[in-house]
């Protein structure tokens, strides 16, 4: 892609280390299959937008419905389309035993990317305590040698909150160097951000509706779902959250973001793939999970978003990035 810049030069004036950092969705063909042109047209356009880095094989690419090929495969495809340009994570937990968990975390280590991603919910069930899980991660770390890892909350198979105690941990170990926090509660995930800073870690909350605050405490980006639909204002936030003579701005589209989390959520990743067919993205309107739909109605409510987005764009002087 050879498109302007997404924001104004005003908006790019400023010297931020914050980094907005997708979580990918995978394009499927007509006919299930992963489609690579359509993946290759995603990260142009995630790139264009501004990110600085990629989740590749999350939960919104689906990577429960992938198999372990598929997973390999479309994370060695966003690496080799970036070749070195931004890092790349991704999920790398999976197995049924901290051995089989090891060895695929070394298989998508070899992809390539900068930290296999540890999905806490992997690592001890439900009603197991914090020793449980801490106990598992020290023998996961033992296993899997100098790997740099990362740790995400995941939904599934069940959301694990990584406590405090059970982060500052981690952070001693300093063999964690990401973090994809979905705690929701603001207090809770400054608590967090306080403990890492000055670390080694780098801190990203998925909640869209705490991107404000979470950037101006201290947070290294976001990592949210709503960047599959607008990353241009992800990318405006992480530069101007802690401006502050961008502050009503600021809050103006954190309210407006806000809102819009109950619009784009119904159906997702669906929603998401028709958005942005809708900007002019070439991706089927598809995803594995056959119980996912869109009702008309969702449609509606979708398109009508789609005009809201061009009129944030316009008023905080941001170019939609053109497909």
């Amino acid at each position: 892609m050879n498109d302007p810049p997404p924001c104004s030069d005003d908006a790019h004036s400023a010297v931020s280390d914050k980094k907005f950092v997708p979580v990918m969705i995978t394009p499927f063909t007509l006919d299930g299959r992963i489609d690579y042109d359509g993946l290759s047209r995603l990260t142009d356009f995630y790139l264009a937008a501004g990110a600085k880095g990629f989740f590749a094989n999350c939960q919104s690419s689906e990577m429960f419905a992938l198999t372990e090929e598929e997973r390999l495969s479309i994370t060695r495809h966003v690496v080799r389309h970036v070749s070195g340009a931004m890092p790349v994570v991704a999920s790398g937990s999976f197995g049924d035993s901290l051995e089989a968990k090891a060895e695929f975390a070394e298989k998508i280590y070899q992809t390539g990317i900068s930290a296999v991603i540890m999905i806490s919910g992997h690592f001890a069930g439900k009603k197991e305590s914090d020793q449980v899980l801490i106990s598992r991660f020290e023998k996961f770390f033992d296993l899997t040698g100098a790997i740099p890892l990362g740790t995400y909350e995941c939904p599934r198979p069940y959301k694990r909150i990584i406590t405090p105690s059970v982060f500052t941990y981690l952070l001693s170990t300093k063999r964690v160097i990401y973090h994809k926090d979905t705690t929701i509660v603001f207090d809770k995930v400054k608590v967090k951000i306080d403990l890492a800073k000055n670390s080694h870690l780098e801190f990203y909350d998925a909640c869209t509706a705490n991107t404000m605050r979470s950037l101006q405490a201290g947070a290294k980006g976001m990592s949210a779902v709503s960047g599959n639909f607008y990353p241009e204002i992800l990318v405006w936030m992480c530069n101007n959250a802690t401006r502050p003579e961008k502050q009503e701005e600021v809050l103006y589209i954190q309210e407006q973001l806000t809102r819009a989390e109950a619009v784009i959520a119904k159906g997702y990743p669906m929603s998401s793939k028709y958005f942005l067919y809708k900007r002019g993205l070439p991706i089927e309107r598809i995803t594995r999970n056959k119980k996912i739909k869109l009702k008309k109605k969702n449609m509606q409510a979708l398109d009508a978003m789609y005009q809201t987005f061009l009129g944030w764009c316009d008023r905080l002087g941001i170019e939609p990035v053109k497909v």
